[in-house]
């Protein structure tokens, strides 16, 4: 584990990041709608590039975010510490999320209206936990940064998760979503890793200011349904369900392409 208490100025998160972390661009000179994707607790894996050519190919700029680099976490490591809670919680995570929205917003050829994120499991959770705290000292308190606007969201059109983890630690089935943005959740009703059944039930519970989740249940789908690459004995690649999630994020983010944020 490598716990830090010091508080940390967001640029220097942002210079950390971006040293790892991947940048999709449309041809042209935009400005671009981007959507920033979070990946699981095991790490950034070759699946976030195929998602990532799929919002390429609506329009969208992408940034897929690798929050273990600069962390100097391993994929042992992250294994046996994230994916088992031991340490980097959604909630200190989405100082990753804030850092490069404010990030975001500063780049000529993005459009700062219209940012979307995304999260895999862990990175679900994350994404989540972002959207539910408060600004000011809680978000500071979590994400032990520095120097975050009065709105770290500010810019933010939608979130789209993919078997997001929301158990023990989650913040948002306990808070509900504060910004009024549309929300995507994919699920399948045999997941083993966060559950199944159980977890369309809490995401079936939580709302934004104004409007329920939308929760698509895939019958059948395990955790990581869309990991060509897996071997975990408790996930099975589903090509003809990884199609349908992908046209799910496509029609996600053409959507919120035409959607200014209210999120200021």
């Amino acid at each position: 584990m490598k716990p830090s208490f010091r508080l940390e100025p967001v640029d220097q998160r942002i210079e950390a990041l971006l040293r790892d972390s991947e940048l999709y661009k449309p041809e042209g000179e935009g400005p671009f709608p981007i959507v920033l994707q979070f990946h699981g607790c095991g790490g950034k894996k070759n699946l976030q590039a195929r998602w990532a050519a799929v919002a390429k190919s609506a329009g969208w700029a992408v940034l897929v975010v690798d929050s273990y680099g600069h962390r100097r976490i391993s994929k042992f490591e992250a294994y046996a510490t994230v994916c088992t809670g031991l340490q980097l919680w959604g909630r200190e995570r989405a100082g990753d999320l804030f850092a490069m929205m404010q990030w975001a917003r500063r780049q000529p050829w993005i459009d700062p209206t219209r940012i979307a994120i995304a999260g895999w499991s862990h990175g679900g959770w994350t994404a989540l936990d972002a959207m539910a705290m408060t600004p000011g000292r809680q978000i500071e308190s979590a994400t032990r940064l520095l120097d975050l606007p009065d709105e770290p969201l500010a810019g933010l059109a939608g979130a789209f998760v993919i078997y997001p983890y929301q158990g023990i630690g989650a913040l948002a089935p306990l808070r509900g979503i504060r910004v009024d943005v549309p929300v995507q959740a994919i699920v399948g009703t045999a997941d083993a890793v966060v559950g199944g059944r159980s977890l369309i039930k809490t995401l079936g519970r939580m709302r934004t200011p104004s409007a329920a989740i939308d929760v698509a249940v895939f019958e059948g789908a395990t955790h990581a349904f869309d990991e060509i690459e897996a071997q975990d004995w408790r996930v099975r690649y589903d090509p003809a369900l990884t199609e349908r999630a992908h046209r799910m994020y496509a029609d996600f983010l053409s959507a919120a392409a035409l959607r200014t944020s209210s999120v200021r």
